[in-house]
């Protein structure tokens, strides 16, 4: 079983690279099922998720190669309809292949997904969507199976929530569909913008607008392309969370200021000053200084973008755990976001948890513990609390880790952090 270690108290300074944002990879690379063709995908993040992804690409017939950070998809040969259990149970993400399956075969069938438990995350919005589109689901025994026995058409369809997956995949399965689509209260998250302006690139017509309006008109088909995955925003999160709670100062290099901005309010509260500059590539620089001691955080709600992303609470309640003060966060997202708590009172965090709202009492300082993995998020919070506190911490179930973060260890001891992976 491999761990990383982490003995705390240093002050974290220096420069990190934000690698492409899993959250968008995922997506793009399903979409690549649609072209009839070969896409590029390029500083595509190196996780276990797209991993998963790439094996699910392969199963259906798609020859898929990776070099460095590129990802190339050639989807030309005839596409299979069906994703084994055993596959789509390595991720949650991987119902977002649902509707570019069926966009391209007519058909799909899948069993449930899997991926971190963070409570029920139904996919009735997402088969409710597809329905409108002309689609047949049937549920029996844990697996999905839907066909479009009269193809595709567009579709008139109001999401009862803005869900990033149910987005995803009305716009996968509407892009090639008869006629044209008006997605009202769709997902703003700027991963949806990535996914959009990959697939009008493959020559898709998406429409959007600021009030969550997407209109897609279906084209016969798509070609291929050369895209780059978006800077992984909850990433960039992370380490300015990490920098708070060291009273560190760090630079982030190839971010998106407006895509992280969300967090900003609460870290500014707490004492850190962010700038942002931009770098001359469309993208921009971040800097975080904190103080030696943080202020609370004050109430952070998590909410649908351009709200505080659910992704971040994590790595932001764990700073807050050495603030000066009580900090207060409120999850409207999962209903189960709060296991990971419990092993940061194993480190002598005062947390209290009622629901979906946790208090957070800070702390003079944490104390290094044996700690575990409970899921993605939390994970990432335990590293920040361990870089935080006195003495040595063992991090284990890195599995979770390693769906979302790139090259954490080695980024974080280039900053100062006494850390490895054994």
């Amino acid at each position: 079983m491999q761990t990383i270690t982490v003995r705390g108290g240093q002050r974290l300074c220096g420069e990190v690279i934000i690698h492409g944002a899993k959250n968008s990879a995922l997506p793009l690379l399903a979409a690549t099922l649609l072209v009839h063709g070969i896409s590029e995908i390029h500083n595509c993040p190196h996780l276990s998720d797209v991993r998963a992804s790439m094996a699910i690409l392969r199963h259906l017939g798609c020859r898929v190669t990776r070099q460095e950070d590129t990802v190339t998809v050639d989807a030309t040969a005839p596409i299979g309809s069906d994703i084994p259990d055993e596959l789509m149970r390595e991720m949650r993400s991987s119902i977002v292949f649902l509707g570019a399956i069926i966009a391209r075969c007519g058909e799909a069938t899948m069993s449930y997904p899997g991926g971190c438990e963070l409570g029920p995350r139904p996919i009735d919005l997402h088969l409710a969507a597809l329905r409108r589109l002309g689609v047949t689901v049937e549920e029996r025994h844990g697996h999905i199976c839907c066909r479009a026995e009269n193809g595709l058409h567009g579709a008139e369809i109001t999401l009862a929530f803005p869900s990033v997956g149910a987005t995803e995949n009305v716009l996968l399965a509407a892009c090639m569909a008869q006629g044209t689509t008006v997605l009202r209260h769709a997902a703003r998250e700027p991963e949806i913008q990535d996914l959009c302006a990959y697939l009008n690139a493959c020559g898709a017509r998406i429409h959007s607008t600021e009030a969550g309006v997407l209109t897609i008109e279906g084209v016969p088909h798509l070609h291929g392309c050369a895209h780059r995955v978006m800077p992984d925003r909850i990433e960039a999160a992370t380490y300015l969370a990490a920098a708070a709670a060291t009273g560190g100062e760090l630079t982030l290099r190839r971010c998106c200021a407006e895509d992280t901005s969300p967090v900003f309010p609460a870290l500014e509260e707490s004492g850190c000053v962010i700038r942002a500059v931009a770098s001359g590539d469309g993208l921009q620089t971040l800097s975080v200084k904190a103080p030696a001691r943080l202020r609370p955080l004050g109430t952070v709600r998590t909410m649908p973008y351009p709200g505080f992303p659910t992704d971040a609470a994590a790595p932001l309640l764990a700073a807050a755990c050495v603030a000066d003060g009580t900090s207060v966060f409120v999850e409207s997202i999962f209903e189960n976001r709060y296991k990971y708590v419990d092993e940061l009172a194993r480190m002598g965090a005062r947390i209290r948890v009622d629901g979906r709202v946790a208090v957070v009492e800070g702390v003079p300082a944490l104390q290094g513990a044996s700690v575990a993995c409970t899921d993605l998020r939390g994970g990432a919070a335990l590293i920040v609390a361990a870089l935080a506190a006195a003495g040595q911490t063992t991090v284990c179930e890195l599995k979770h880790l390693d769906r979302g973060y790139a090259d954490l260890t080695d980024s974080l001891r280039a900053v100062g952090a006494d850390i490895r992976r054994e």
